[in-house]
């Protein structure tokens, strides 16, 4: 199963057929993802599922409906075992950004890690879930695929935000302060914590 995010609302990719309670159920073959993305925008459906029969090809046939764009992002570490974090848009989240042409996906999340932030020295140490979000640029609907990566760093500098990106501030935070940034984060972000055991 996957669980894609429009606008912090959830929906489920499924091969199996789950009895209806407090969401819809549509199917991916003859849905019409654009109107139902508009849908999930303007909180007319909160949660919902898009059930299709073959779980190895339910992807592939989301991808064939919606255009889909790839990025790559980092969940750093630095020596003191504080995580870097970023605020943008009235938001705190994980530095991360598009992949370039012929770029490999570990570049591209060092890469916007540091271009983000400033910060270098870094060294990927695990590869982290996949994350999948709708989002809508220049009127058109796109599908984010970020790939993340868990990296630690040495550097010990004051990280610098990019302006031109609309980034405002750039903080290592410790645990506790991790726990308060994730009640104004976003969902794809507090998944990722979950699955660092973080989030206890």
């Amino acid at each position: 199963m996957y669980k894609v995010f429009v606008n912090d609302k959830p929906f489920f990719l499924t091969n199996e057929i789950i009895k209806e309670t407090d969401f819809k159920i549509f199917l991916l073959e003859s849905t019409d993802i654009k109107q139902l993305v508009i849908k999930m925008f303007n909180n007319k459906i909160k949660k919902c599922y898009l059930y299709y029969p073959d779980e190895k090809v339910m992807f592939k046939k989301l991808k064939e409906k919606i255009p889909v764009q790839r990025a790559g992002g980092g969940l750093v570490y630095n020596k003191n075992g504080e995580v870097l974090f970023i605020f943008r848009n009235g938001k705190w989240d994980l530095p991360k950004g598009g992949k370039e042409k012929r770029e490999k996906m570990k570049l591209t999340a060092m890469r916007e890690v540091e271009e983000e932030t400033g910060v270098n020295k870094l060294s990927i140490t695990k590869k982290l879930q996949k994350t999948y979000h709708i989002f809508k640029r220049n009127g058109i609907y796109k599908l984010k695929i970020t790939t993340w990566y868990e990296m630690k760093s040495d550097y010990e500098g004051i990280p610098i935000g990019q302006a031109e990106e609309g980034i405002e501030k750039v903080a290592w935070l410790n645990p506790e302060q991790i726990k308060e940034a994730l009640l104004n984060s976003y969902e794809n972000i507090k998944l990722l914590f979950e699955e660092e055991k973080l989030l206890q």
